[in-house]
């Protein structure tokens, strides 16, 4: 595995940005708990050069409005069968299979994760997704699977210290 070709993680939603826990109001309102520390690693993706895209087969406001609030304009929101939003991110970006890393948790991953050169798993992943994961994170979707993969992915390519110079001088010149 070339951790450097790199160029496109994807990831899924529920069970990895959150715990998979929906909160629902009487009146159909849904809340998700999102931690800062996905954001993070948004921002670290980005200083990577890394672009980053999200699909969820459950269709939510939540994830819109997370993906909104980041900056994220690759959001693929409410489809079940993730394939044509997998192929749709691959021709937009001319990528091919080995430079896409994808992060997922379920039985609804597996077809996307057997084609990426990086299929990823978080800890609370059903056991068929762990099977197929090259890397699984330390922690449980919902607090900061996304971010640690980031940075699994950046050390791999050997170029941490570079990218936290990148973030530094962002950040300060903000």
């Amino acid at each position: 595995m070339n951790f450097n070709q790199i160029k496109l993680i994807i990831s899924d939603i529920d069970g990895v940005w959150t715990d998979g826990t929906i909160y629902k109001g009487t009146d159909g309102m849904e809340f998700k708990r999102f931690t800062v520390l996905d954001g993070v690693g948004v921002a670290v993706a980005r200083a990577a050069e890394i672009k980053i895209a999200l699909i969820s087969a459950r269709f939510s406001p939540a994830t819109e409005y997370r993906a909104k609030e980041l900056e994220i304009e690759d959001v693929y929101n409410g489809g079940l069968n993730k394939i044509p939003a997998f192929e749709d991110l691959k021709n937009k970006y001319s990528l091919s299979n080995e430079e896409i890393a994808y992060i997922g948790d379920d039985l609804i991953d597996i077809p996307i994760m057997e084609q990426v050169g990086l299929p990823i798993a978080v800890p609370n992943a059903v056991p068929e997704v762990k099977a197929i994961a090259k890397h699984i994170t330390s922690v449980p979707g919902g607090n900061g699977a996304f971010r640690e993969a980031v940075f699994w992915i950046i050390e791999q390519q050997g170029r941490t210290k570079q990218v936290m110079e990148k973030v530094k001088e962002k950040v300060l010149n903000s």
